[in-house]
């Protein structure tokens, strides 16, 4: 960091400081200009990018089927050992198989 925009000199001073004296705006800037890594993105390289879904389709694909962490969890994660024929029954059917046999042991326990 060595000057502004408007050529204030901010050699030596730290965030904080430039914050306090010139505004969060001015040491965010300033920070950005004295971060090599942090360049500016031409013409040319912004006509190249690509969304995300384009570029990476896979990617995309699996982040979208994950799930979030639940806010207030109302199932409880469990192992059970089941009967093979069973497990097949209930996977055979596609995914949410999990869901179907949760549904189904809930009307065995809960009739009405």
């Amino acid at each position: 960091m060595s000057t502004d925009e408007k050529g204030r000199d901010l050699t030596g001073l730290t965030f904080a400081q430039i914050a306090a004296k010139y505004g969060e705006e001015t040491a965010i800037n300033a920070g950005i200009a004295g971060d090599p890594d942090a360049s500016e993105i031409d013409a040319d390289q912004n006509r190249r990018l690509r969304p995300a879904s384009e570029a990476l389709p896979e990617f995309v694909a699996d982040w979208r089927r994950t799930r979030g962490k639940q806010k207030a969890p109302i199932k409880q994660q469990i192992t059970i050992r089941l009967d093979a024929d069973v497990v097949e029954h209930f996977r055979s059917r596609g995914r949410g198989w999990q869901t179907r046999l949760n549904a189904q042991l809930r009307r065995a326990v809960f009739p009405d």
